[in-house]
């Protein structure tokens, strides 16, 4: 099993070959890779601090010193998407010796964040890998007056000059966790009731992985019945990093010698997608995918260039039923563009409601 805190993010992890029988990613993916944020000095005076999110889940746009001990951090949002504010990751070198910084990140677009009720960044360093949130009370998570955004602001004291630090809005999982994942904790070990294949590639060419844990030889289970079909899903939205950890624990289980877990495999086809939205993982976004959509508001009418990992998934979920007549389409259609106006009404008036709280 693969410790994320062990990987340092500042290796080109596109470039790595994880799977040696897998397809080379293609070009358009590092072209898409997130850049060092603006208003970073090239002076190298100690103290001078030096911001970079040019890795692989990266995210910060610029840093900007605002005084002695002050700077500005403006997070990306999201690829094709501004409306999006919240995930970051970067880094931060060239401190002096018990240097204090107040960060403040003025355009989080999200009032209902748990950073409102005790959350806090994480920080670790290249010397010591062991993620760790800061104190809650060096934390503070505003509404910024008169205006459509939020502030995370949070205190920081670097101990060794010598040192990279490294925050993030929550535990990073990247795609490059996965697939080291996928080979080397179950590929590798060759279980006969595991099997991975590709259920379909991401608009910039990732790997998009089918799992399917069972114990093999027999549709059937003990009773005779046909055995049931779960299918899990995870990471739709690229900010929602704990699902990862989970679902590595999900897999874990299921693979494992424990009498529980064999009991399921003998009567359930466990269908696994760990990561839906890899792109969206990979470039830093928080919610949406490599071209700006929110797939979850489109499982009803999939496109298969927009968003081919739903139209994959719901193929594996319905069968032939996915496959319909131009008019049933239409519908469909009609229906997933009344549910999105729908959701778009409730959201808007949920950010009006959060603008009243704040």
């Amino acid at each position: 099993m693969v410790d994320s805190t062990e990987i340092d993010p500042r290796v080109p992890r596109a470039k790595l070959s994880i799977d040696p029988d897998a397809e080379a990613i293609s070009p358009s993916t590092t072209e898409a890779s997130p850049v060092s944020p603006a208003g970073t000095p090239t002076s190298s005076a100690k103290g001078d601090l030096i911001f970079d999110s040019n890795f692989e889940c990266g995210n910060l746009e610029s840093a900007t010193k605002v005084s002695k001990h002050e700077w500005e951090l403006r997070v990306r949002g999201d690829a094709h998407n501004e409306r999006h504010r919240l995930w970051f990751y970067f880094s931060v070198r060239n401190a002096s010796k018990g240097q204090k910084a107040l960060f403040m990140m003025p355009n989080m677009s999200k009032g209902k964040s748990s950073y409102r009720d005790g959350m806090s960044p994480l920080v670790r360093s290249k010397k010591r890998s062991t993620w760790q949130r800061l104190p809650a009370a060096n934390v503070i998570y505003w509404k910024i007056p008169r205006k459509k955004c939020y502030c995370l602001s949070f205190f920081f004291e670097f101990d060794d000059p010598g040192d990279e630090y490294f925050f993030a809005y929550c535990f990073p999982y990247s795609y490059t966790d996965l697939q080291r994942y996928l080979y080397t904790g179950l590929e590798l070990p060759a279980y006969p009731h595991c099997q991975r294949e590709l259920l379909t590639r991401s608009p910039q060419h990732r790997r998009v992985d089918l799992i399917t844990v069972t114990s093999p030889g027999t549709e059937l289970a003990p009773d005779g019945a046909l055995k049931r079909r779960i299918v899990l899903s995870a990471r739709i939205h690229p900010g929602e990093t704990p699902a990862s950890f989970m679902m590595q624990g999900v897999l874990d289980f299921l693979v494992s010698d424990d009498p529980r877990a064999r009991h399921l495999r003998d009567r359930v086809v466990f269908k696994i997608v760990p990561m839906l939205n890899p792109d969206g993982v990979f470039l830093g976004n928080y919610r949406c995918n490599s071209l700006g959509y929110d797939m979850n508001r489109f499982w009803g009418n999939p496109d298969a260039r927009l968003h081919p990992e739903l139209l994959a998934t719901r193929t594996l979920l319905l069968g032939p039923r996915a496959t319909r007549t131009a008019a049933s389409a239409s519908k469909a259609k009609a229906r997933a563009a009344q549910a999105t106006d729908n959701f778009e009404g409730a959201e808007q008036h949920e950010e009006e409601e959060e603008e009243e709280e704040g």
